[in-house]
């Protein structure tokens, strides 16, 4: 970014922490709203918001520091401990043309009323769903690896675990935004995510259900619509599939392709291939097309992630792709544990 550019950064990030203080100071709390105001004094002096931002300008993420700093109220005089997931300078660049309020809005849908440290977090359950300082909105923990201590939220990679550590405040950087970003939104859509009603309570400690997936039925299902080379080769590796499923599954997504590449049965390519076009979850369309750029989709491969790429910000949040990859045919086939997606034609394998 050259001096100009950064120089316009700096500009931009005062004016939207000024605009905030004009909108906290005029906008009452909702009557509805759950959270509840505590009596704590939060100052622009205030040695923990200082400390914050000292730790997060440290790791590069100036934007979040500078509004910490200078209105540091919008995230830690809501609730007695807090997590905040600081989002990326980058990513918050490209909202200029956003409205202060809404942008007030995204700070809070990556604030938590708890504090969570990433041991912590890490003992959650994939697909635990968290409360956020924004009303009756929750995020979720799509994905939790503890042996190589990874995390993701709403599928976006939580790349700076623990940057900052306090008594009550907790930050993680993460690589973008958990909402997608568009022209001339007013307010955070609902994810479909954690579809929980409002009045309960959000945090749910007890494991996903895994489920026995019906792979007979999604073999037929492809078998007789038009991917027969698709069935066979998912026919051809399903055992060494299923045998190597050491998480329990609650639930998949198959990315099917009516001209897979012709491979063996035999060939070991074959099922490296289909692993990567399947997901460890249940996606429907509308799930992806919540999702934020850059999210992060687990597949079969626990070492090979899909992408989730955005054609750009002006265009409609129906308008992405996975890996470089269309889905031309949407919920194809659905089940309670498995949604079938046509795509236009095969996931590359990366390259060694």
């Amino acid at each position: 970014m050259g001096c100009c550019s950064l120089d316009c950064f700096v500009y931009f990030v005062l004016s939207i922490a000024l605009a905030f203080m004009a909108v906290s100071t005029t906008l009452p709390l909702p009557p509805d709203s759950n959270i509840t105001k505590t009596n704590r004094p939060i100052t622009h002096h205030d040695p923990l918001s200082l400390n914050a931002s000292k730790a997060l300008r440290q790791s590069n993420f100036k934007a979040i520091a500078t509004l910490l700093h200078v209105s540091s109220e919008i995230f830690l005089s809501s609730s007695p401990s807090t997590t905040l997931f600081a989002i990326d300078d980058s990513s918050l660049f490209n909202t200029s043309s956003l409205p202060p309020l809404f942008l007030k809005q995204l700070l809070q849908y990556h604030t938590l009323p708890l504090r969570l440290p990433m041991e912590e977090l890490l003992k959650k359950p994939q697909g635990t769903c968290l409360p956020t300082l924004l009303r009756h909105q929750s995020v979720q923990i799509s994905s939790v690896d503890k042996e190589s201590r990874r995390a993701e939220v709403n599928h976006v990679m939580i790349s700076h675990p623990d940057m900052f550590l306090g008594d009550s405040l907790v930050i993680h950087g993460v690589l973008g935004p958990f909402s997608p970003l568009l022209p001339h939104m007013d307010h955070i859509p609902r994810s479909s995510l954690c579809q929980s009603d409002s009045n309960k309570t959000i945090i749910e400690e007890e494991e996903a259900v895994p489920v026995k997936i019906d792979w007979t039925r999604i073999i037929q299902l492809l078998s007789s619509n038009g991917f027969v080379p698709f069935a066979i080769g998912l026919h051809s590796v399903l055992n060494r599939i299923i045998a190597d499923q050491h998480k329990n599954l609650t639930g998949v997504t198959i990315l099917a392709t009516p001209n897979l590449v012709s491979l063996s049965s035999a060939s070991p390519l074959l099922y490296e291939v289909m692993r990567r076009h399947i997901l460890a979850q249940r996606l429907t369309k509308k799930d992806l097309a919540s999702m934020p750029d850059k999210a992060l989709l687990k597949t079969l491969d626990p070492y090979q992630d899909l992408i989730i790429t955005r054609r750009g910000i002006v265009n409609s949040s129906q308008c992405f792709m996975i890996s470089g990859v269309e889905i031309v045919a949407p919920d194809m086939f659905s089940s309670n544990n498995f949604v079938i997606h046509g795509i236009s034609h095969t996931l590359e394998l990366p390259r060694a």
